[in-house]
């Protein structure tokens, strides 16, 4: 049993990895290696000159890896409620938790076929996104949704940042008090 499972290895999910696992969060990412950020050149990302999104990709897995995040490559078919979390079943097994974030940047058919609400999209090519409230928060206790399919810009500074702010927020529910991970210089 895991506490948290990540649909979606990109910038959002890389980063709620990367904070949940930092966290002492058992974690666990699934992806099916289809993130759009892999067909990017990154010019417009706070603290990196330029990057290929191969490599930022890359990097977040390695980053999220480094705190003990797993990472499964597959292809989620499903998310079933399950008693107080929920199962993930996918091409090469299935995965408990307490909690889901789908992460699955421009792709909602999952989070549809789970129960998961929809609504328009706003950015340019982004037909539906998964509908949240300021949390990050689905219409099902439990499934949070992060990045580009919860409706924030395609931008990868922007979802990497979201993907950290619903993991906070999933953290945070876990602990039953407000998370804060702050580092300082040795």
């Amino acid at each position: 049993m895991y506490d948290v499972t990540i649909i979606g290895a990109g910038p959002a999910g890389a980063s709620a990895a990367l904070f949940s696992a930092k966290a002492g969060k058992k974690t666990v990412v699934l992806d099916s290696d289809q993130s759009m950020t892999k067909r990017a050149w990154v010019e417009n990302h706070y603290g990196v000159s330029e990057i290929t999104g191969p490599d930022l990709v890359d990097i977040g897995k390695k980053q999220a890896e480094k705190f003990g995040a797993e990472i499964k490559k597959c292809k989620v078919e499903s998310i079933q409620q399950d008693g107080d979390g929920f199962k993930v079943e996918t091409d090469d097994g299935v995965f408990e938790s307490k909690h889901v974030i789908i992460a699955t940047g421009a792709l909602v058919e999952l989070a549809e076929k789970s129960g998961v609400e929809t609504t328009d999209g706003t950015e340019p090519r982004i037909k539906k996104i998964v509908q949240v409230d300021h949390q990050g928060k689905t219409n099902i206790n439990g499934i949070w949704a992060a990045g580009t399919c919860a409706g924030v810009s395609v931008h990868t500074i922007i979802t990497a940042g979201d993907g950290a702010k619903v993991a906070i927020n999933v953290i945070s529910e876990l602990n039953g008090e407000r998370y804060v991970d702050h580092d300082i210089l040795k």
